[in-house]
């Protein structure tokens, strides 16, 4: 447990009252949640509020580019058979949406963060936290975010010497390389379907090689460590050999996979796999992906990907052909400006399915179906691709604000 347990000093109340007001009020004028105009204020009035409000907390960071959400998600459900658990389940992941998430936690045990890559190394200091957790590191945001690998170098340089448990993807050599530099590390086998960003090595630059499940570079020895745990088909493997069986109701190989870090983390804290995993099982949907929903009359379910592995991820859940899929694609500020990663996404998954593009971005996206020699139709709205969709549930798939858009209109 962590140790720090005094009470906030009247400046630190005072910062999470003000706070909580400003949230209200934004909440009061439709402007979303206001956990971050709220985490804002209350860190203007008390530049230190977050390392105190960590203080009292067992707290896990969860940072990635794909995933981070849903395995804060499923690390929080697992935790909370040990104590009550604090969460920034919603997503707001920067220092001020992560403040005014612990705000609400004065009687948690438990803090499960989702920490955005950029702020890592910066919230670690923050909290010092017990364990954290590295999935993934993929092009993204290519205007707001740095490049993969200098992402990777600021991790390694922020996290060397940490002495919190490194809970980390072995089968992605950029979470290898930034997460050697701690010395306490343990290592998941949770695969890597997108590959396009690690075949470079980390360390020397030389080619990395690929030999079935394995990596290495010839050149300078770096190469993927064996891992403690592993997913395994439909099971988790403990590193004592043992396979617990996974059971969720979020779809995917991906999910298996955030599910098998989060069962290593909780594992961490003492609560048992079989426990862990069970408790996932509560997981539905995770601020509204996946859901399915009535439109129109009919059934959609909705599905986020924001960046080319988290759309390959994607396209592997979405029924086969014929079924009809929209695709939206919106290019604002929490989007990222910069829509030329659409062009490295493998739109001829989808031949055979009937394509229906909506979004601020539909005519960019538009021009890359044509040339994956797609047959599609760009509609304005939501509406207009359900009405012209053929019999069946539509999977819709939207990046980050399109998938806002999209929930505010289908009502859900």
């Amino acid at each position: 447990m962590a140790g720090n347990t005094e009470p906030l000093s009247p400046r630190s109340k005072l910062a999470v009252t003000a706070g909580k007001a400003a949230a209200a009020v934004s909440r009061a004028a439709g402007k979303g949640s206001g956990s971050v105009i709220g985490g804002k204020v209350a860190l203007r009035l008390d530049p230190d509020l977050l390392a105190r409000l960590a203080g009292h907390l067992d707290v896990v960071l969860v940072s990635a580019t794909n995933g981070k959400t849903t395995t804060t998600r499923l690390i929080a459900e697992a935790l909370r058979a040990s104590g009550p658990v604090v969460s920034n389940a919603l997503g707001a992941n920067m220092p001020a949406g992560i403040t005014s998430a612990l705000a609400g936690g004065s009687e948690a045990r438990y803090g499960v963060i989702e920490v955005d890559e950029k702020y890592l190394a910066a919230v670690a200091r923050d909290v010092t936290p017990k364990a954290i957790a590295l999935l993934n590191l993929s092009r993204d945001q290519l205007d707001r975010a740095a490049e993969t690998r200098m992402l990777a170098e600021r991790w390694r340089e922020g996290l060397s010497g940490n002495k919190a448990l490194i809970v980390a993807n072995a089968d992605d050599p950029l979470v290898v390389w930034a997460a050697s530099s701690s010395p306490n590390v343990l290592w998941v086998a949770a695969g890597q379907e997108w590959k396009d960003d690690a075949w470079s090595c980390p360390s020397c630059g030389g080619v990395l090689q690929r030999p079935g499940e394995d990596w290495l570079c010839a050149e300078c020895g770096f190469r993927r460590p064996v891992p403690g745990w592993a997913l395994s088909g439909e099971h988790v493997l403990d590193p004592h050999g043992a396979a617990w069986p996974i059971r969720l109701q979020l779809p995917g190989r991906a999910n298996r996979a955030n599910a098998t870090t989060a069962a290593a983390v909780a594992a961490a804290f003492g609560v048992h796999p079989q426990t862990a995993l069970e408790r996932m099982w509560e997981v539905t949907a995770v601020a509204g992906r996946y859901d399915t929903v009535q439109f129109g009359g009919r059934d959609l379910r909705l599905l986020l990907a924001k960046n080319p592995a988290g759309w390959l991820e994607t396209f592997s859940l979405i029924d086969p052909p014929p079924t009809p899929v929209v695709l939206s694609v919106n290019a604002r500020g929490a989007d990222g400006t910069d829509t030329s990663w659409l062009w490295d996404v493998d739109y001829t998954r989808l031949t055979g399915h009937p394509l229906y593009v909506i979004g601020d971005r539909k005519l960019d996206l538009a021009v890359r179906l044509e040339v994956a020699d797609q047959s599609f139709r760009v509609c304005e709205h939501i509406d207009e691709a359900v009405a012209a969709a053929p019999p069946g549930r539509i999977e819709v798939i939207a990046n980050y604000t399109a998938f806002q858009d999209l929930r505010r209109r289908v009502g859900n």
